[in-house]
């Protein structure tokens, strides 16, 4: 089980991108798995926001194609969307209290690391090097290292 970050999501989508060979076999790799993987809808709506920027993509898509491209995601067959459960606040509560210098445009990652944490998940494929100050996961970035 794991999560795939925004950036892993980006860099597939996007051919200029570093690393976009291995994010894009990855991800194909990944849409024919029966086993469980992971985004969450924050990811989704990251994704698309950064898609449709003009200053990100060098052709930014229209709101239509990222959300193309995420409807044929979600139908891959061990992709799941993490949502909260009914233990989100506590387990919130916990991870503010463990990280309590937790700040600003960091909330995004704390959120995507509450879900994975409440759900039991360990490994995130990213490529944002701020996962790593979440004792409880495990960062994977595909492009350095062999996943």
């Amino acid at each position: 089980m794991f999560v795939v970050d925004t950036n892993i999501l980006v860099y597939a989508a996007d051919p200029d991108a570093p690393g976009a060979d291995q994010c894009f076999a990855l991800l194909e790799n990944w849409t024919r798995l029966s086993s469980a993987w992971f985004i969450t809808w924050g990811i989704c709506y990251e994704f698309m926001r950064v898609a449709t920027h003009q200053n990100v993509f060098r052709s930014p898509w229209s709101a239509a194609h990222a959300w193309s491209f995420l409807s044929e995601l979600l139908l891959s067959p061990g992709l799941s969307v993490l949502t909260p459960t009914g233990r989100h606040s506590a387990v919130l509560a916990q991870t503010l209290e463990e990280l309590p210098e937790i700040s600003g445009n960091r909330m995004h990652d704390l959120h995507i690391a509450v879900l994975m944490r409440e759900h039991g998940i360990r490994r995130i494929y990213t490529r944002d090097r701020d996962f790593r100050s979440f004792p409880f996961l495990e960062p994977v970035d595909p492009v350095k290292q062999k996943a």
